[in-house]
């Protein structure tokens, strides 16, 4: 992750949260006490935004001492310490929710792309990511999706070409819209194509696709493509794809199966921020 563009998100987070600071702690915590605080696990996942919680706090006060005791990409289990937190009692209440609640998110992403990754365990398939991500938080997501074991497809428009439904309203055909996208793109770009079926994964690839995406394709037809187009260029299975259906999907034989609700449907895993006294 980039540090400025992840200090970015901090600082309207932090500006969102306290924008004429914290005046509870502030009325009532007198401005020298000095606290110990955990990072504790409510229940088990994978951790990813342990940075990301550190430098929260660090933004508010670089005097708080932050211990990790999990590193991102691990697993913990409902009652296991994730950090020590050590500083002055203001800035740690200041931080906490702040830091826990890109600590949850982050986490419940990596927790979820991990059950899909287990589930596709013995096989060569990987799970993608896609771009339905939060507004401003993509960067964040997509991290997370990799400390789950995922990776990620295309991180914003400018990183790769995908030729979809709509590009081809507009275009006219597939191979018309490669042709023009190999003649305008630096080499090294690649070209994906959204097929719907096996004419059209014909046509992207004879018109010299680099990639192929089956949209919304059935697993009768997709095996269809698998036989047809044996490793001629990487598959991608797409499209309103359920932990039920992956492993079905897997065995024909596809690269990648993206997953949307990685980030747009995931739940948070309960972690919270405990005082253990002052000091």
């Amino acid at each position: 992750m980039k540090e400025q563009s992840i200090d970015s998100i901090i600082d309207a987070a932090l500006g969102e949260d306290m924008p004429q600071g914290d005046i509870t702690s502030e009325s009532i915590i007198p401005v020298d006490s000095r606290s110990r605080a955990i990072i504790l696990a409510k229940e088990s996942g994978i951790l990813a935004g342990m940075d990301v919680a550190r430098r929260v706090f660090e933004k508010i006060d670089p005097g708080v001492k932050f211990e990790k005791e999990k590193n991102d990409g691990q697993e913990f289990s409902k009652g296991e310490r994730l950090a020590l937190l050590q500083g002055s009692s203001i800035s740690l209440l200041k931080g906490e929710r702040t830091a826990l609640n890109f600590l949850q998110r982050m986490s419940g992403i990596a927790t979820t792309t991990g059950i899909f990754v287990q589930a596709l365990a013995g096989t060569e398939t990987k799970i993608l990511d896609t771009r339905k991500t939060t507004p401003g938080l993509r960067e964040l997501e997509k991290y997370a999706v990799t400390m789950g074991g995922g990776q990620n497809h295309r991180r914003n428009l400018s990183e790769m070409i995908l030729i979809k439904d709509n590009h081809l309203k507009l275009v006219g055909s597939i191979s018309e819209a490669v042709k023009r996208a190999k003649e305008r793109v630096v080499p090294g770009i690649k070209v994906e194509v959204e097929a719907t079926c096996l004419a059209e994964v014909q046509e992207a690839i004879r018109s010299g696709a680099d990639m192929v995406m089956l949209d919304n394709m059935q697993i009768d037809k997709m095996r269809e493509v698998v036989k047809w187009v044996k490793g001629k260029v990487p598959l991608e299975a797409s499209g309103s794809v359920t932990l039920e259906k992956i492993k079905e999907i897997a065995a024909l034989g596809i690269d990648f199966i993206s997953v949307g609700s990685l980030t747009h449907s995931y739940r948070s895993v309960d972690i919270s921020m405990e005082f253990l006294g002052e000091l």
